[in-house]
């Protein structure tokens, strides 16, 4: 889970960078910030474990440029963020210097431009090829690049057209256009309960963060203080919660949960897969040689407390390859290779 944070100059990006993932992270640009995780704490109590280990996120802060102010964002930010999976793209809504929708606008505009650019320089190459033979040149690619540059050429970004984006001859691309986005409203801390943000479009979800108050409360030592002043502020979750959820739900995945006396650890998934590709995440090798797995769905592991329980009680599930993932699942695969 690769997500890259941008925004224009003065947007607050060191500031929510900060609070996503700590102060010292702040140099470098660059962390890996846990994915908060509360079922994990039962099972730690159950097995006592050595080792519990979350899923995280890679995350890289990207140096702001002028922007909506009086320039784009620059061919190196576009060019860092191709390999990355999302977006989470700040929004300054607290200074005044330029509203909000035009820098979303702007950004778009950013990523149509250098998609357009891509299609049309591998489309003369195409033309070049056909000069000298038909042999040299996929008709199936140039087609696929026909339909994404008619939809640019339209300015609309390629994630609102899924039947594009499931065309294999385009994947190599990593088009930026098609890259899901997390648009985050970085308003000021007494504006944030009366923000309104804009529904969710396709490949795309907005949240209001106070970027500045954010980092403040990640300062806190004291989880106790911490959430009695989030309290007091009306805040129900923090800008981690609500960047997490965000990305989870652009990228459709799901946690599963091992657990044992050595570890018990959360798994992210894609939703709808099943439990053979789900032994993959852990290690090919489980996947190669799958044999089944013992499923315990997470409300049964509440409702029993212990898998000793659950099995007596007849949920402790044996489920095959085909078995499809829910969140939440406990799992231990059986596997032989």
């Amino acid at each position: 889970m690769k997500t890259a944070l941008i925004g224009f100059a003065g947007a607050g990006k060191s500031e929510l960078f900060a609070a996503l993932a700590g102060a010292a992270a702040v140099p470098s640009g660059r962390a890996m910030v846990k994915v908060p995780e509360p079922r994990l704490t039962p099972l730690a109590e159950l097995y006592k474990p050595p080792k519990i280990t979350f899923t995280e996120i890679e995350l890289l802060d990207l140096p702001g440029a002028a922007g909506a102010k009086g320039g784009g964002l620059g061919d190196r930010v576009l060019n860092e963020v191709r390999p990355y999976d999302c977006l989470l793209a700040l929004l300054d809504g607290f200074s005044g210097a330029a509203e909000p929708l035009d820098q979303l606008q702007a950004m778009e505009a950013d990523f149509l431009i250098a998609d357009l650019a891509v299609v049309e320089k591998r489309l003369e190459r195409i033309a070049q090829d056909k000069k000298k033979t038909k042999l040299l040149h996929d008709p199936e690619e140039e087609a696929a690049l026909l339909q994404a540059k008619e939809h640019l050429d339209r300015e609309r970004p390629l994630r609102e057209n899924e039947t594009l984006l499931a065309l294999p001859k385009l994947r190599g691309f990593r088009f930026l256009s098609a890259k899901p986005v997390l648009w985050a409203w970085n308003v000021g801390e007494d504006k944030l309960a009366d923000v309104t943000v804009p529904e969710a479009g396709p490949g795309m979800v907005h949240i209001a963060v106070s970027a500045r108050l954010e980092r403040e409360l990640a300062e806190l030592q004291d989880d106790e203080e911490r959430n009695a002043f989030m309290q007091d502020l009306g805040m129900k979750h923090s800008a981690l919660d609500l960047v997490v959820g965000g990305v989870y739900n652009l990228l459709g995945l799901i946690t599963f949960l091992t657990a044992g006396e050595k570890e018990v650890r959360a798994w992210p998934l894609r939703a709808g897969q099943p439990a053979q590709e789900a032994a993959g995440v852990i290690h090919s090798d489980i996947q190669r040689g799958f044999i089944r797995a013992e499923v315990l769905g997470w409300e049964d592991f509440l409702a029993c407390k212990t898998f000793k329980t659950a099995k007596e009680r007849g949920l402790l599930r044996l489920e095959g390859k085909e078995y499809v993932v829910r969140d939440g699942d406990i799992i231990e695969f059986r596997f032989n290779v």
